[in-house]
């Protein structure tokens, strides 16, 4: 067995000092290297050639090979070998394969051997890159304690040992400055590749920094004994923290606080004086929204599921302590409960009421012919249209206090006559307007703002197929559409344009297509 010579013995201990100096395999050094060298052959043998070079792990050996296909009649030499010359190197050798032709050793000149350098540093730049990628990738959603490196156009870099990461101007809190060498503490919430290579985010303003910050201070975050539901932030300013104890034993608020506020003031002192409210969560919607709305006082909320609104009622002294400075106490409760919240005061609550009963009152009087406080006993019973009245069983309408079974039998008696009234009043319109069946049993409108659609010319479902969106929504301005409801309404229309009476995806982009350019001309 040959000793390996001392050039060879060199360059396995400089790789295996680039790879301990950089945290990355000697391998990898060695695979740099052997791209440095197979860079060099390529200057010294032609750039048309196949270069492969090898650096043998256990010798140091460097081997270089030109890579030839093995053809039956050569067209490039510099890439093809004939089939009777590749079996005499390799008697197994049949047309299509690849074989190895060993090359001479080089000896880099200056210009090489410059290039084989920074071919080297690149390679290991990537490999050790890559390997701060692999091992930050799994830690996103971590606290990380690094160094301030330098602050670049307002963007803090954060030296992490053998990495670095950067905590952009967005994710600072305001008004925090940080000097070089400063310790700091962040969220790890983003590891990616980038065109510069991977990139570590870190945040301060991120909710879940807060929330983690909370797991450190709090041991029965971390024993998982308290939930943290919901985190809302203001960063600097303000945040909304919801909590929820598995143990009934144990008052989750007070847990987070601690004794004399030792925990929060700890999470508060982090976040550069940032008031944090501790919320007690709940699974009653109601609930949580009024507990989220705290310091403020609630007299009574009303919830709209469909659209994720709530109203909420408070006492005339305490609507400014629910909508907090510059709406920051409301908009905070309706990030941490995913609700929009309408803050309204009792007073304003009172006279809307007033409103929409004289309203429904001088409806009542007007549409059914009936006297004031008939009207009023209806709008008082929560009857908000004549249909409601309607549709509504005799004895209900008669067990209410003041009227009797001869009264409510009236009354149903005209709101029917009153409706069938007005649909007659409705179709002779339409008659008079020309407006076809299908499009007066057109599903997806009410009748009355089909009425008012033919007013301004649209007679058919070809007419409402051949408007655009933004015409229908200027047609029927009282109906409230956005471009998705309207756009859903031009397509219903244009169903019968399809085989089977419905669109295909490409049918259905075909002819959002054709609005553009109706549009564009």
């Amino acid at each position: 067995m040959t000793t390996p010579s001392l050039g060879r013995v060199e360059l396995l201990r400089v790789a295996e000092a680039v790879a301990q100096e950089k945290g990355i395999t000697a391998d990898e050094v060695l695979a740099a290297m052997a791209q440095a060298i197979e860079t060099a052959a390529r200057r010294k043998y032609g750039m048309e050639h196949e270069i492969q070079a090898e650096v043998d792990r256990k010798s140091g050996e460097i081997r270089i090979y030109r890579q030839l296909e093995v053809v039956a009649r050569i067209e490039d030499a510099t890439r093809e070998i004939e089939l009777t010359d590749a079996q005499s190197q390799n008697p197994e050798a049949q047309i299509g394969d690849r074989i190895l032709e060993p090359l001479p050793p080089i000896d880099l000149g200056r210009i090489s051997a410059q290039s084989a350098k920074q071919v080297i540093v690149q390679k290991v730049r990537e490999a050790e890159r890559e390997r701060q990628f692999e091992e930050y990738k799994d830690r996103v959603g971590e606290i990380i304690v690094g160094e301030v490196k330098r602050m670049e156009h307002g963007n803090a870099l954060i030296e992490l040992g053998r990495a670095e990461a950067i905590i952009r101007r967005d994710d600072l809190i305001q008004r925090e400055m940080f000097q070089p060498k400063d310790r700091v503490r962040a969220y790890l919430y983003d590891v990616r590749h980038e065109l510069r290579g991977p990139q570590i985010f870190l945040s301060r303003t991120h909710p879940q920094f807060m929330a983690k910050l909370f797991e450190q201070e709090v041991p029965e975050i971390y024993d998982g004994i308290i939930e943290i539901k919901a985190v809302a932030r203001d960063p600097g300013s303000r945040a909304k923290i919801a909590v929820l104890s598995k143990d009934s034993s144990i008052d989750p608020v007070g847990a987070c606080v601690g004794m004399r506020g030792s925990r929060v003031q700890a999470v508060v002192q982090e976040l550069a004086g940032e008031k944090v409210d501790i919320i007690p969560w709940s699974s009653d919607d109601a609930t949580f929204v009024v507990n989220a709305l705290a310091p403020a006082e609630v007299t009574k909320v009303v919830l709209d599921p469909e659209s994720r609104r709530i109203e909420v009622v408070v006492p005339d002294d305490q609507q400014h302590i629910a909508i907090g400075r510059r709406g920051q106490n409301v908009r905070l409760a309706s990030q941490l409960t995913g609700w929009d919240i309408d803050i309204v005061s009792e007073s304003q609550e009172s006279e809307r009421r007033n409103d929409e009963f004289r309203t429904l009152t001088a409806m009542f009087v007007d549409r059914l012919n009936v006297e004031e406080m008939i009207a009023q006993l209806l709008a008082a019973e929560g009857f908000g249209s004549i249909e409601e009245l309607a549709d509504t069983p005799l004895d209900d309408i008669a067990a209410i206090q003041g009227f009797d079974e001869e009264i409510a039998a009236a009354l149903k008696e005209r709101a029917e006559q009153v409706l069938e009234e007005e649909a007659e009043e409705l179709r002779r319109t339409c008659e008079e307007l020309g407006l076809s069946q299908e499009l007066v049993d057109f599903e997806a409108l009410e009748l009355s703002q089909i009425i008012a659609l033919g007013r301004q010319g649209v007679t058919n479902l070809d007419d409402l197929a051949d408007l655009a969106t933004d015409e229908l929504i200027e047609m029927l301005p009282e109906a409230g559409l956005d471009e998705a409801a309207a756009g859903a309404i031009i397509m219903a229309a244009r169903a019968h344009w399809f085989e089977g009476g419905e669109a295909t995806e490409t049918e259905t982009e075909a002819a959002g297509e054709a609005d553009v350019e109706r549009e564009t001309a």
